[in-house]
């Protein structure tokens, strides 16, 4: 049996008595005082998750940006200096390996990956290099990130920073000193909330984190990570995602530039992106409070229409939700479905994506 891997700040979730289990090949913490507790503080303050465990690779070279370029989805040729955009890497016949975040730095590029695709990925990545100048690094154990999520991130950030926080975009980056401790500070997020993910040394992590939880940013966990994400719709590697769905199928054309040069994938994409009997995204609001889990077929009578690859009770609406994938005849927004729960059809109802969403 492989031995789980650790973050640097392993101690202090324990010690903060978070509850730890195997994600991704990491030993993190699924919640701390709970799952419903927690994802109110990111929806209603501000929360803080340790997400050291998310592949940072970096990319330096003369042409670092074409082959990055080469390899996902989105542009990366038109990124400004600390611009960060969304994209996928996928297979030559358009499966999706994992959905990324491109980062354009000072002298080089950045990319964050999954943690559970990190070790699929680098031998991958290997694979196309030959035909570009560039060098491929992994700093994944070398540094920690954080993300502080909620509608109070900023202000509270604010009065430790001499950056204007509110002056930086969303998802754009810059370098800054937060508590005196030297970080990468982004506007990025998987939550659905404002707030900021910071990349810093290991050494100052802890002392950070406790700083901030004087401030009443509460510790949170992988468990309402997943609630809000999935309330935000934002799809889950391994569940939305997968080498078997192609990400135009997932919703996701808008980081998909198919009028980009070549692409690994592209011309599968090109095809598909021509079908019009494509499985659609949907979201699923289902009549009562039991939970239906990834697999949960969804019927209409006798027809089956999909399944479902995620599914929670919102905190956030008091509803029970789910995404699934469905034949696009019964795709439309207000269609009445079924969901079978372990035998038992539930009753749901097609609903807009996303569930929830922040005012702006």
């Amino acid at each position: 049996m492989t031995e789980l891997l650790r973050t640097p700040l392993y101690d202090w979730h324990v010690a903060h008595h978070g509850r730890m289990v195997e994600f991704g090949g990491w030993e993190m913490p699924v919640q701390y005082t709970g799952i419903v507790e927690e994802h109110h503080a990111v929806r209603r303050a501000a929360g803080l998750f340790d997400i050291s465990h998310m592949g940072r690779l970096g990319f330096r070279g003369p042409q670092a940006g074409e082959f990055l370029q080469h390899l996902v989805t989105c542009r990366v040729d038109n990124l400004a200096v600390h611009q960060i955009r969304y994209g996928l890497m996928c297979r030559e016949d358009g499966g999706v390996l994992d959905d990324v975040l491109v980062y354009r730095l000072e002298d080089s590029f950045g990319l964050v990956v999954n943690a559970g695709n990190r070790l699929k990925l680098l031998p991958w990545i290997a694979a196309q290099q030959s035909q570009f100048d560039c060098d491929v690094s992994d700093h994944t154990t070398n540094a920690v990130m954080l993300a502080l999520q909620g509608p109070q991130v900023l202000a509270i950030l604010q009065p430790l920073t001499t950056t204007d926080l509110a002056s930086i975009k969303y998802y754009f980056g810059c370098t800054a000193d937060v508590a005196s401790v030297p970080v990468y500070l982004s506007r990025t997020g998987y939550t659905g909330e404002d707030g900021v993910e910071l990349v810093l040394d290991a050494a100052a992590a802890r002392a950070l984190a406790d700083k901030l939880l004087t401030l009443g940013v509460k510790p949170c966990g992988l468990g309402c990570r997943d609630t809000l994400r999935l309330e935000a719709a934002m799809p889950l590697y391994g569940h939305e995602l997968t080498e078997s769905i192609d990400p135009l199928t997932a919703g996701l054309q808008f980081a998909v530039k198919l009028d980009k040069p070549d692409f690994i994938g592209k011309a599968a994409l090109v095809e598909i992106a021509k079908r019009t009997d494509r499985p659609v995204r949907v979201g699923l609001q289902l009549a009562g409070r039991r939970i239906a889990r990834e697999g949960a077929a969804v019927f209409v009578g006798d027809t089956r229409l999909g399944e479902v690859t995620s599914g929670t009770f919102s905190p956030t609406l008091d509803k029970v939700i789910a995404m699934a994938y469905v034949v696009p005849n019964f795709s439309s927004i207000g269609t009445a479905v079924e969901v079978d729960i372990r035998g038992k059809r539930e009753a749901a109802t097609v609903v807009k994506l996303p569930f929830y969403q922040r005012k702006k």
